[in-house]
């Protein structure tokens, strides 16, 4: 397998695919096939345009101090990657199933067993594992309970360490009004190429939705936007719920809700339960939105939201609002006949 060439791209080029993904009209995956480029490099030239664009405005930031280099280390290091960087992990970078990788697996090699699965971009107890055939009366019964496999989930609520985590405040407290609890929670929403990731401020007695955004990458500044719009249109709430996730953790997410001395409630690690309602409405947008279509871009995405989300509020009724719509239960009007019918 010939080995891909280094390649060193223009200021010009890197701010170019910087600012494509900054404007977030297609997905990382796009925007990689796009400029050739992986969406670990995309997301570090943009990271790296926004820090660099608040010198426009104020002072630039410092040059960190150059770090003190361990010779004795550096050398180590060299000889460990010497090692590895042979044919093994040639043959690594030819991809393929977790399957047809655990093959190249080689026990009597001089890397241990775990650098190998490292290297290879699988777990350690993968490469033990012996799957157990399923039973034909398993398999009629998981059909029969509906349990099956519908999509590949990335994780969007992974916790931040040395973030602060802040008491569920919820359990056993009665909800009798709008705006005394609002929720928020990050789901992802599949395309035809790639995802995108949808966040939501949710009143939790009305089940309304009252600010969205959609993002292309897993950073806390579209779920600000979103909760910064949401206070802006309909005052505040007393408790603010979401789960751990890094970006309901981050300072800057923190800092828009303490300053208004709103009370901040965050679900048990795993709890899904405690975040129920926004769970029940993301299942609602992609069973009766998301997987009935194949979005071809982002801005066909965010139509096809707008176009539910305003659906949901307004039109879909509850059984648990007693037939009433979120809106009408957000502003304690009347169920109309048609709707409730």
């Amino acid at each position: 397998m010939t080995r891909r060439p280094r390649r060193n791209h223009s200021p010009v080029f890197k701010a170019k695919v910087a600012i494509a993904a900054i404007k977030g009209e297609k997905t990382m995956i796009e925007l990689s096939q796009e400029f050739d480029i992986h969406p670990n490099q995309i997301k570090q030239w943009r990271d790296q345009l926004l820090e660099g664009a608040t010198g426009v405005f104020g002072e630039a930031a410092k040059p960190a101090a150059e770090p003190v280099v361990d010779v004795k280390t550096l050398h180590a290091k060299i000889g460990e990657l010497t090692l590895e960087n042979g044919f093994f992990v040639g043959r690594a970078r030819q991809g393929g199933t977790v399957a047809e990788r655990k093959k190249m697996i080689n026990a009597g090699a001089k890397l241990s067993i775990s650098k190998q699965a490292r290297i290879l971009g699988i777990s350690r107890g993968a490469v033990y594992y012996q799957p157990r055939p399923v039973s034909d009366a398993d398999l009629k019964r998981m059909k029969r309970m509906g349990i099956a496999a519908l999509y590949r989930k990335p994780n969007t609520s992974k916790p931040a360490p040395g973030h602060k985590i802040y008491p569920y405040l919820l359990r056993k407290l009665p909800i009798t009004r709008p705006n005394q609890v609002w929720a928020m929670d990050i789901t992802y929403i599949p395309m035809a190429r790639g995802f995108i990731y949808l966040a939501a401020v949710v009143d939790w007695f009305s089940r309304r939705v009252l600010s969205w955004r959609i993002s292309i990458s897993l950073d806390a500044d579209f779920c600000i936007e979103a909760l910064e719009e949401a206070l802006a249109r309909y005052g505040q709430p007393e408790i603010f719920n979401t789960d751990q996730g890094s970006q309901f953790t981050s300072i800057d997410f923190i800092k828009v809700l303490a300053s208004r001395k709103i009370q901040i409630s965050m679900d048990g690690k795993g709890a899904w339960r405690d975040n129920v309602f926004v769970e029940r409405l993301w299942r609602s947008i992609k069973y009766e939105e998301v997987y009935l279509r194949a979005y071809a871009n982002v801005p066909e995405a965010r139509a096809g939201i707008a176009r539910y989300l305003a659906f949901y509020n307004s039109r879909r009724p509850h059984s648990s609002l007693d037939g009433r719509t979120p809106d009408q239960a957000y502003f304690n009007q009347p169920a109309r006949q048609d709707a409730a019918a």
